[in-house]
């Protein structure tokens, strides 16, 4: 994605093409072994925030970044009243966590962040 003139500075383009590009080695960065470990781990895992007929409110996003305090991965449970696209959902709350997508499943939503600190979960080279 490259940026386009549009008779402003550009400064502002840049900065967030630098962005993108980063976004973009971060999701190459987890390996498909280390997706289907994330997965094999978080089948066990109940889905700890719902989201419904509201859809995605900063209250949610603030609830997904404490539990991601405690858990380094977690599921998501949209409801059958919620009406956006899980996927979409799921990039969304991607972004806004800084965290990444391992899977979405009809209405399941499973994320992971590492901590920064001590790490919990290892992951497979």
């Amino acid at each position: 994605m490259k940026a386009k003139p549009c008779g402003c500075t550009g400064l502002g383009l840049s900065i967030i093409n630098k962005e993108i590009a980063g976004q973009a080695r971060n999701d190459e960065i987890m390996t498909s072994k280390q997706r289907a470990h994330l997965i094999s781990l978080a089948n066990s895992l109940d889905p700890v925030i719902q989201i419904g007929k509201s859809s995605l409110t900063p209250e949610v996003t603030e609830a997904i970044n404490e539990a991601f305090n405690n858990r380094e991965l977690i599921k998501i449970s949209v409801l059958k009243n919620c009406f956006e696209d899980p996927k979409v959902m799921a990039e969304t709350i991607a972004e806004r966590t800084h965290s990444e997508v391992v899977k979405v499943i009809g209405k399941k939503i499973v994320l992971y962040k590492p901590h920064t600190e001590n790490p919990k979960i290892l992951l497979p080279n």
